[in-house]
């Protein structure tokens, strides 16, 4: 059986625990072909990020082109996006349609607290976004308003989804609590999703896994309810697989493979 192709839109990690590669990794763990279009390369590793290169919007109009006219791609994320200016050309591909099922994972600012991009870039992706998916940081950021609460992750959400998203899920791992909650939101309906907090230091990459298992999941046929539970059960094992590694001196990655299952 051929695998359905997802391409993810995104910055490199050179520590391989978020961005294109975390990317990739969930997609072949989920049992998806995954194409990738690289916006910037970052040098990082799991205790930040030391510098950021942004790639031409040319650049990245070429790999998604190339992508596109070879590939039956049937899901798109998109990651850290560098500029308005990348922005704009992935948004113009998105606004023609060719970009199906896609998920904005709208990153601002990585685990770190290194900002990756800028607020104004994420916005131009929004209105074509079958589903953004904000961390609680990234919802404050881009409505203007504290998200520190449940309640105010549910207002994140609704206001994000009135202005184009379809479904948003605003992810509270970075809240305190006994509970990972997530808020989603889409077709009027609020749901919240709850987990077991996972008690681990290791959480670098878990947005971009989190929104890639998505994808994948849209690109097998789920609704957006189905895809988001799914993603987030994955994320919940990556997290518990990957507590007791010694991957890095800081934050290390999630075990997206299960090898510690």
């Amino acid at each position: 059986m051929t695998p359905k192709t997802v391409l993810t839109i995104a910055g490199s990690d050179s520590g391989g625990g978020a961005g294109i590669q975390a990317d990739l990794k969930v997609f072949a763990a989920l049992g998806a072909y995954g194409t990738s279009v690289l916006t910037a390369v970052t040098a990082q590793n799991t205790r930040g990020v030391d510098a950021v290169l942004p790639l031409p919007p040319a650049t990245v109009t070429d790999q998604v082109e190339s992508v596109l006219t070879d590939f039956a791609v049937r899901a798109v994320k998109t990651g850290m996006l560098g500029s308005p200016a990348v922005a704009d050309a992935v948004a113009a591909t998105a606004r023609a349609g060719r970009l199906p099922h896609l998920v904005v994972d709208p990153v601002l600012v990585a685990t770190s607290g290194h900002r990756l991009g800028v607020v104004a870039a994420v916005e131009r992706l929004l209105p074509y976004a079958e589903v953004a998916t904000p961390n609680c940081a990234e919802a404050a950021a881009i409505t203007g308003r504290p998200v520190t609460t449940v309640d105010e992750m549910v207002a994140a959400a609704e206001a994000l989804a009135a202005g184009g998203p379809a479904h948003v899920v605003v992810t509270g791992g970075d809240l305190d609590g006994g509970e990972a909650v997530d808020v989603l939101h889409g077709d009027g309906v609020t749901t919240l999703l709850r987990a077991a907090r996972v008690d681990t230091p290791h959480t670098h990459g878990t947005g971009c896994s989190f929104s890639a298992a998505i994808a994948v999941r849209l690109a097998l046929g789920d609704p957006v309810p189905a895809a988001v539970a799914v993603a987030k059960e994955y994320v919940t094992r990556a997290l518990a697989g990957g507590r007791d590694w010694k991957l890095g001196a800081g934050r290390g990655p999630l075990d997206h493979f299960g090898w510690s299952a």
